[in-house]
């Protein structure tokens, strides 16, 4: 195997060398054997050592609570660079940069750019395409540098069918070019989803328009969105502007802040923690991006699609994934880099209640599946020679941890931090451990939880403007549904999470789930 040929390898079935097949699929294995053997530890060992189980479940919670802190601190300082950055006029930054500063050469001035967007499309509704289209038409950016590309799957039959006439009709001339890009059903060696869509349609674009046109790749920006994403007024504008002065810029994908808002006034209440939590998580990372991978939708240069085949075409996560094909490719070489401007999306709704449980616990599940890029990026790791070992160590652990403390913290928490007390017998029942466990772990959790009012606040900031069917009232709920966490972060966080870990443990591999996107008015 060459040193870059798994880059487009999706599970262990697809590799031909037996001992690869064998390899890559322990490392499948891997994340769920650890989280299930952690649960498994801690509630054997409350049996038989309740004590330094009861240390232990001390020490996590001080953890926990340093970790709290720690986040807080860091949502605080992205949310403030999100904030002037959303001040700024970026396109007259643009105009004021002088050519010596560029990275990019040799570029007489930032308008040598291009932008091209992929919106894909399953069963959205007009109104969702309409918005996110009237979003890139409100953005303070040239139109004519940019290229739209709705690309919609053959599955959604007629009424998706329909849909793209009229967004067709409408948008047809707006911009530099707009195309709209039907992706067959049933192609072989492929997982219907947004990947296959996304690079199904990028290859025909790239006959049709980039090389017709002649646009040189490396001065092409890529913007792969989900649907339902409404620019910001200057993202095009920051995004060049850090596309041109950030060092090696082909070598980089940039990553805008998901605001899960458009319809955060009609979701219930633990949909709304839900959206919230991921908000402020990827507001977070924005501080670490040293340590980030690409989320959902975000911007990459053409180049770099080039260079490793583009997206994915046979797996779930693929907004992570070219990330990890990039890093591969480019023996780890390949950065993300964090804009601190944002771009909002719809929070999980459905016309009941329970479905919308329902539909967020699928969605956790699908975002969790992103643990299949640990068993690709660790293949690739011991296949890359020529990434340096320091990386491979400190992305691995990265990843990895991560991805078992999604699964396991919360249920360490909440649920299992009390079982030595429960089943640690008499003899550990009677020592003073024993006694002030409970109200050390509760102390401690009741510190950790103040965290929650930082979010409680910033989540009454970041809400759009309410609508008129909605009282005053409304705004009072939007604070005090935060003592959902505990619930919302276990059912909707960590069980999801060890679902799909352990789906990919045994072997029962996911297909893409597709969000269901719906605008609802309630009264």
């Amino acid at each position: 195997m060459s040193v870059y040929a798994y880059l487009h390898v999706g599970r262990a079935g697809e590799l031909q060398d037996p001992g690869d097949r064998k390899l890559y699929r322990l490392l499948e294995i891997l994340p769920g054997f650890s989280a299930w053997l952690t649960f498994i530890l801690i509630v054997v060992l409350s049996f038989w050592t309740p004590f330094f189980v009861a240390l232990f479940i001390i020490a996590f919670d001080v953890y926990w609570l340093i970790k709290t802190i720690y986040l807080s601190l860091h949502l605080r300082v992205a949310y403030n660079k999100l904030r002037e950055n959303s001040k700024i006029n970026w396109l007259e930054r643009l105009e004021n940069l002088q050519p010596t500063t560029y990275n990019l050469q040799p570029l007489k001035s930032w308008g040598d750019i291009y932008h091209i967007i992929f919106l894909p499309l399953y069963k959205e509704s007009y109104e969702i395409v309409s918005a996110s289209l009237e979003g890139l038409l409100k953005s303070n950016y040239p139109k004519t540098k940019m290229m739209v590309v709705l690309c919609w799957e053959e599955r959604g039959g007629d009424e998706t069918r329909q849909v793209v006439e009229a967004v067709e009709r409408k948008y047809k001339n707006e911009f530099l070019e707009f195309v709209s890009i039907i992706h067959p059903a049933g192609l072989l060696g492929e997982i219907p989803g947004k990947g296959s869509n996304t690079a199904y349609a990028a290859r025909i674009v790239k006959e049709t328009l980039v090389d017709r046109l002649g646009i040189s790749y490396d001065k092409i920006i890529v913007s792969n969105f989900d649907i339902d994403t409404v620019v910001y007024p200057e993202y095009f504008g920051i995004l060049t502007y850090t596309f041109l002065t950030t060092l090696d810029p082909l070598k980089a994908s940039y990553q805008p802040i998901p605001l899960y808002v458009n319809n955060i006034w009609e979701a219930p209440s633990f949909a709304r923690v839900v959206a919230f939590s991921a908000t402020f998580w990827h507001t977070i990372k924005q501080e670490r991006p040293d340590s980030a991978t690409t989320f959902s939708s975000h911007s990459m240069s053409w180049q770099a699609l080039e260079d490793v085949g583009f997206w994915q075409k046979n797996m779930v996560s693929e907004d992570s994934r070219i990330f990890w094909q990039c890093f591969l490719r480019y023996n780890g070489d390949y950065k993300v880099v964090s804009l601190y401007y944002p771009v909002s999306m719809d929070a999980n709704v459905a016309s009941k209640t329970w479905d919308t449980f329902k539909n967020v616990y699928k969605q956790q599940r699908r975002w969790a599946y992103g643990v299949e890029n640990i068993p690709y990026f660790l293949f690739g790791f011991i296949k890359n020679k020529m990434i340096p070992v320091r990386k491979k160590l400190y992305y691995g652990f990265i990843a990895i941890e991560g991805n078992h403390s999604w699964a396991t913290n919360a249920i360490m928490l909440f649920v299992l931090g009390w079982l030595p007390v429960i089943v640690g017998g008499s003899e550990f029942n009677r020592t003073v451990l024993s006694f002030n466990l409970p109200y050390l772990t509760r102390m401690i959790m009741t510190f950790a939880m103040f965290g929650l009012v930082s979010s409680a606040v910033l989540s009454i900031v970041l809400l759009p403007p309410r609508p008129p069917q909605f009282g005053r009232l409304k705004h009072f709920l939007m604070i005090i549904q935060w003592i959902l966490f505990p619930i919302t972060t276990i059912f909707l966080g960590a069980i999801p999470a060890l679902d799909a870990q352990t789906r990919l443990m045994i072997g029962r591999y996911m297909g893409f789930w597709v969000t269901p996107k719906s605008r609802i008015s309630k009264s």
